[in-house]
């Protein structure tokens, strides 16, 4: 299987190749491209995709609304970072942990869905299904490194807009005073969630912290519940740490794949209303990793036909578990009981 990385010399395209690496993607071929040539990334063009199975994106919509649409055309599956293709009512928006079903055999193009509400889903998920879901507001506290390379390394200069700084404000603000990354936060938590109507209200604000999102979350369920319920819900949810005591900071969280749920309390007696703090790695869960996951289930499901011969000659464990929707988890790659071999 030959793999493309576009933006490849970004915080999310290196992320990419990285996790590739970390979980023996079987790649026979990795390309690197960018908007401009250097040592080792090539410069972008169609011609130059042309030789690839699969192709991941993570540079701006403006690539992806270019380069999309011929790799879909001779039948290439296109894993797209960007926000250029993530609310078209026909393209699936995956969260393995969360929606794995919604991939059909004909879908060939996978966005991933926006940092912040990827986080935000992983925790949500579980309340969801354990009891419902009537409103959800947030506040989030995001990482410099959702602005992108420039940023962190400004940042990590000591210098820049984000150093000793809270700037509540990401992206431009709308007409109704909502801001683009607030918007994108309501429409795709509700996609994802596939909960449409879900009334969700979202203030989101960079703080000076490298790359982990922290989000405090308000939500009201459907119907009476405790404590205890969500709680064993949110335990045995994949893809979840949850804390019944203590804290969890940015700090610690950097560099890892899960989302951590912690302080999760009610208000008062009332038995619908609930608070929980929130935090994950936006360049590996709420971007680079989320994307490898979906390219490990479309290995499973044999919808990567380039792939399937390095798949025929792996002895598939009987450990692994398909009805866990085809995802291989983090323990199945560091165990070896997964079925892309190394």
């Amino acid at each position: 299987m030959n793999v493309a990385v576009v933006g490849a010399t970004g915080a999310v395209g290196e992320t990419i190749v990285q996790v590739l690496r970390e979980r023996k993607i079987p790649v026979e071929r990795l390309g690197l491209f960018a908007s401009r040539p250097r040592n080792g990334v090539q410069e972008t063009s169609a011609e130059a995709l042309e030789d690839y199975d699969t192709v991941f994106f993570a540079g701006s919509d403006e690539a992806s609304s270019e380069f999309v649409p011929p790799i879909l055309e001779r039948g290439g599956v296109v894993i797209d970072n960007s926000s250029a293709y993530r609310m078209r009512a026909d393209i699936p928006l995956v969260v393995p942990e969360i929606n794995a079903s919604a991939i059909l055999p004909e879908h060939r193009l996978f966005p991933v869905g926006n940092c912040t509400a990827i986080i935000l889903c992983v925790a949500l998920a579980p309340v969801r299904d354990a009891a419902g879901l009537k409103s959800v507001n947030v506040a989030t506290y995001q990482a410099v490194s959702g602005a992108g390379r420039a940023a962190i390394d400004e940042f990590d200069a000591g210098e820049g807009p984000f150093v000793r700084n809270v700037v509540p404000q990401i992206g431009e603000f709308g007409g109704d005073g909502y801001s683009g990354e607030e918007t994108k936060v309501r429409d795709e938590t509700r996609k994802i969630l596939d909960l449409p109507n879900l009334p969700l209200y979202a203030t989101t604000v960079r703080v000076p912290v490298r790359t982990a999102h922290s989000e405090a979350v308000f939500f009201e369920t459907e119907r009476d519940t405790t404590i205890e319920e969500l709680s064993a819900a949110l335990k045995r949810a994949r893809g979840v740490v949850f804390h019944s005591e203590g804290i969890v900071t940015a700090r610690e969280v950097e560099g890892t794949d899960e989302v951590h749920v912690a302080r999760l309390r009610s208000a008062g007696d009332d038995k619908r209303h609930f608070q929980m703090w929130v935090v994950g790695d936006q360049l590996r869960k709420g971007a680079a990793t989320n994307a490898v996951q979906i390219l490990e289930l479309l290995l499973a499901r044999g919808m990567i036909p380039a792939a399937l011969d390095s798949l025929r000659s792996f002895a598939r464990p009987s450990s692994f578990d398909y009805a866990r929707q085809g995802r291989a988890t983090q323990d199945d790659i560091r165990s070896g009981r997964h079925n892309i071999p190394p």
